[in-house]
């Protein structure tokens, strides 16, 4: 190529000159520019190196299809890479470089791969590697797992940073009544429309500027086409994001948007996303998104100097590149001959090869007066030269082969072989293309959605059917009824061309350059049985990674299908998937990265915890303070310490992060009876009692208490982890179920502060806290009693005596805001008393001591009974769950039980996981698995809790063994009762 910077022209901003590096060389271009448009006019022609063969490969297109310049963005922490050079806008300090190469792209040691390339064909590595001595010695699959280290060396293209990513990344919800993607003369006139008639439109268009094809021409009328929409669009109030790519659509008018905010600064704000991820729910779409331009498989066609024709006319109108001077221009349609007359009054030398026979007479007229030398019955056969295009071979049809004719010298070869519609994001709703013969292309079928096609995304090549169809289509998202507008085609007939090759020669002619995919591919593929579309893609990789059939998918099928002798539409095509062009990982994850990897939340007392020297830890979406160690402490010995302390005296412990739901209304009662499996329409005011909620299965669901405030007040608590999902559970019975239920549920987690205080001295600690310190007495406030109080300084709060620790214990609700104030309180009563403040590793050992169960034992598949809470389960009444429970499989008396673990050997530990097997028997599943450990205080040894077939009552006396062959080995345990520590719960009542 001998590209050059045209003095004037174009689209540039030549007053604002941008510095920009490519492989260590320092360049300039200009505002406006795209990294491939500023290399072409810096003379650089080789910008990559192919995927397996290491062939040199240069600029191709001017869009999304790119698949020879394909560059790494940045270096260390912002390497990027696999980026299309002529999607990337150009700034000041852009570094670029090549990849797939060394030492760089233009002197690669790889390229003599390319000797080799006769090896290389489709499933080179499986029937190579395969097929090696030792897979015949059966070590097949041993061997290959070695073979494939150095296969996955070889493979892949780009390489990414393997540093922290140091930008951040935004998701953003949008919703409006049409989305339009694509701002050429269809999308704009399409978004323009609907505005007028009321709707909110949001346009978007993935290049940086608006007008799509627009931007390629030259003519004045087109330029005040393209103003006169952008300003009525302004006008019009539309939405219009640039820089945004329409990734992906999905169920109900859902489409994923990419927004570049910050690639293209220089300076990028501190704090300011780098991209933003874009969830938009549109009531209408209209995809104005174009058609891309194909080439044609010969000899060499993946050489630098090859480009698509309107690629040239980009480079030349919108950039101000003259792509060549002297310059051969293949076509098989109308669409090329603006270009070949543009580019003659831009300075070249054009000769137009056209393969059909006879062409328009005003489009000869116009060739002939514009100085273009036209050929007809010609098509490129191969191009000559090595890191550049010095000339080009043609051949002509002969019946059904091809015969060469003559050599022409160029410097350029541009190729138009027709236009395919971009189909890929109505095919992400199942549409399946539809085949047209007349216009050689895919046509999008009509769509069960309101998703709408316009432009020459729908077939219509001229600005005025764009025009027309854009505004059709905004009708039709509108709910009208509109006369359909045929595609048109050209003056003269398209005639297909998908290869030029002579009778029996081997060629390195590419149909997916991006992936090395040659035409010999395909037929090796068809030749091995290989005849799906589906098989064809993933045994050939054609159309995969970044491409996603957008340069070669036509081609592919075509060869395919002549190698099957049967037409096109027979060998269907392959659907295609989002995401449209690739999506960044770090936009995927947007902030959910690091601590904010998932939603982190707070109690009230978080703060309060921090100071007195909590260590916290995760418990569901919730921080909780783990333990609470003293100077010189472990971890072992605080929570041994804060147990020991509960036992002893009294203990303080944060549980405002467990569920509330307030549950109101006259048929409060009722609802709640049907939820739990036992009995509740006879709670007594004041009262609180323990339920367990199943499943629609008969599965434990979660457990709490509930306690009642007056006659039609509830407040439900739930597990830590289970608030959300029995939310979620009780407004779909209301909403579904019992709509004629008069009950309203309402989540006050966020509402109360909480703290569990227990232990012999708790009453004497609370009472001294409380305004009337006669309120909790044992008289006044039985066990499983609920009452309203008042903390000293006017702080109301609710009381309910009940206990998870086994020890005497009351809880106690303040609004969120007095969390503080009411620790303050308890903590000054409690420290003289030789209390102190436990975490949830001292209360999950209280528990396992007791025999209690969390989350770790109700995980989904146990049912009550298996829980040892059978007995909770009413007979008299029916609950969610309670048909399903009593299924035979359910009832069997060999069901996994609950049960206590000791081991054998006092002085031995074992740990949570573990499957419990007969000694002589370790296998499989086992007889069971162990759920939680804990080092007892109160028993002075190792104890847990786990599920056993049969339960306590099968296993006494006999041997077990803890296997965990990963970490601990074999352990001799032996089951007891659950409830290891005061199983009569005199505790707790005292």
């Amino acid at each position: 190529m001998s590209a050059t910077r045209l003095s004037k022209g174009g689209r540039i901003d030549r007053s604002r000159p941008l510095r920009f590096t490519w492989d260590g060389r320092s360049y300039q271009g200009f505002a406006g520019d795209t990294l491939a448009s500023a290399l072409m006019a810096n003379g650089e022609t080789v910008l990559g190196r192919s995927f397996k063969y290491h062939r040199p490969r240069g600029i191709m297109s001017a869009g999304v299809e790119e698949s020879g310049a394909i560059v790494t963005l940045g270096t260390g922490d912002r390497a990027e890479p696999n980026s299309k050079a002529t999607m990337v806008e150009l700034f000041d300090g852009l570094l670029a470089s090549g990849q797939n190469a060394w030492p760089n792209v233009r002197n690669d040691v790889g390229a003599g791969l390319g000797l080799f390339g006769r090896f290389f064909s489709a499933g080179f590595y499986y029937k190579t590697f395969m097929g090696l001595p030792p897979f015949e010695w059966g070590r097949g699959t041993s061997i290959w797992m070695q073979y494939e280290k150095l296969i996955r060396k070889a493979a892949g293209m780009g390489e990414a940073s393997r540093q922290a990513d140091p930008d951040c990344y935004d998701h953003v919800h949008a919703f409006c009544d049409v989305l339009v993607v694509g701002s050429g003369p269809a999308g704009m006139s399409a978004a323009l429309h609907a505005a007028q008639q009321g709707k909110d439109v949001i346009l978007v268009e993935q290049d940086f500027d608006l007008g799509g094809d627009l931007l390629n021409h030259s003519d004045p009328r087109s330029d005040a086409i393209r103003a006169e929409l952008m300003a009525a669009l302004t006008a019009a109030d539309v939405r219009i994001m640039t820089r945004t790519t329409a990734f992906g659509l999905y169920d109900y008018g859902t489409a994923g948007l990419l927004q570049r905010v910050t690639d293209h600064l220089t300076g990028k704000p501190d704090h300011a996303p780098r991209q933003r991820f874009w969830t938009v729910r549109a009531a209408a779409t209209i995809l104005a998104a174009g058609a891309l331009e194909r080439t044609v498989a010969f000899e060499n066609n993946d050489r630098p100097g090859v480009m698509t024709a309107n690629a040239a006319r980009s480079y030349l109108n919108r950039f101000g590149v003259l792509p060549g001077q002297n310059i051969v221009l293949s076509t098989n349609n109308d669409s090329a001959y603006d270009t070949a007359g543009e580019l003659v009054r831009a300075g070249a030398k054009v000769t137009l090869v056209d393969l059909r026979q006879a062409i328009d007479a005003d489009l000869s007229e116009q060739m002939k007066a514009a100085g273009v030398t036209v050929k007809t019955g010609l098509a490129p056969l191969k191009a000559l030269g090595g890191k550049a295009v010095t000339g080009v071979q043609l051949a002509s049809p002969q019946g059904d082969t091809w015969g060469a004719v003559e050599t022409l010298p160029c410097d350029l070869l541009l190729v138009s072989a027709g236009w395919s519609p971009v189909v890929n994001l109505l095919s992400h709703r199942g549409a399946k293309p539809i085949w047209d013969q007349d216009l050689a292309c895919f046509l999008p079928a009509p769509c069960a959605e309101n998703v709408t096609m316009a432009g020459a995304a729908a077939g219509h090549w001229s600005t005025e059917h764009c025009t027309a169809s854009g505004i059709a289509a905004a009708n039709l998202a509108m709910g009208q009824e509109v006369d359909a507008i045929t595609p048109a085609g050209w003056n003269t007939p398209i005639k297909p061309l998908y290869e030029v090759r002579l009778p029996g020669k081997k060629t390195k002619s590419f149909v997916d350059p991006q992936h090395d995919v040659t035409a010999s591919d395909i037929r090796l593929a068809h030749q091995e049985g290989f005849v799906s579309v589906e098989h064809l893609k993933r045994y050939t990789t054609l159309g995969m990674a970044t491409d996603q059939g957008k340069m070669g998918n036509i081609i592919g099928l075509a060869l395919m299908a002549e190698a099957l002798g049967k037409d096109i539409p027979a060998v269907g095509t392959t659907r295609f998937r989002p995401p449209y062009t690739p999506v960044a990982i770090g936009a995927l994850a947007g902030r959910n990265t690091g601590s904010h990897f998932k939603t982190l939340r707070r109690t009230p007392l978080h703060d309060w915890n921090l100071r007195q020297g909590a260590t916290m830890t995760d418990a569901g979406l919730w921080h909780r303070p783990w333990y609470f160690a003293r100077k010189g402490e472990s971890i072992t010995e605080a929570y041994i310490r804060e147990a020991t302390t509960v036992r002893d005296t009294l203990g303080i412990c944060d549980v405002s992060s467990l569920g509330k739901i307030a549950v109101q209304g006259p048929d409060a009662s009722e609802f709640l009876n049907r939820i739990y499996s036992n009995a509740f329409a006879k709670l007594a005011v004041g009262k609180a009692r323990y339920g367990i909620m199943l499943r629609d299965d008969g599965m434990v669901m979660d457990d709490g208490t509930t306690w009642r405030l007056s006659e039609n007040d509830f407040l439900l608590t739930t597990t830590t982890t289970g608030a959300g999902k029995v939310m979620v559970w009780l407004e779909e019975l209301l909403q579904l179920r019992w709509p004629e239920l008069r009950v309203h549920v309402s989540s006050v987690s966020d509402q109360w502060a909480g703290v569990s205080v227990a232990g012999p001295e708790t009453r004497k600690a609370i009472a001294a806290c409380l305004e009337d310190p006669e309120a909790i007495s044992a008289e006044n406030l039985p066990f499983m009693g609920v009452m309203e109080s008042c903390l000293k300084g006017g702080i109301r709060c609710l009381i309910a005596r009940i206990s998870f620790s086994g020890e005497l214990a009351y809880e106690i609700y303040v609004p969120a805001d007095l969390g503080e104030a009411m620790m303050d309180q308890l903590w000054a009563a409690s420290e003289p008393l030789g209390g102190c403040l436990y975490g949830l590793e001292a209360l999950g050992t209280l528990r396992i001591e007791k025999g209690h169960v969390t989350g770790a034992e109700l995980d989904g598949r146990v049912t009550i009974d298996d829980a040892g809470l059978g007995k909770m389960a009413s007979t008299k009444k029916p609950f969610i769950g309670s048909a399903l429970r009593q299924r035979p499989e359910l009832e069997r008396e060999d069901r996994p039980q609950l049960v206590g673990i000791f081991p054998k050997d006092r002085s031995d530990s074992f740990n949570g996981g573990a499957l419990l097997c007969k000694p002589d028997e370790i296998s499989g599943f086992g007889e069971g698995w162990i759920t939680a450990v804990t080092h007892s205080p109160a028993l002075g040894h190792w104890i847990g809790l786990g599920y056993i077939s049969g339960g306590h009552d099968a296993w006494q006396g006999k041997s077990v063994a803890a296997t965990d062959p990963v970490r601990k080995g074999d352990v001799m345990v032996e089951i007891v009762s659950p409830h290891m520590f005061d199983p009569k719960g005199e505790r707790m009542h005292g």
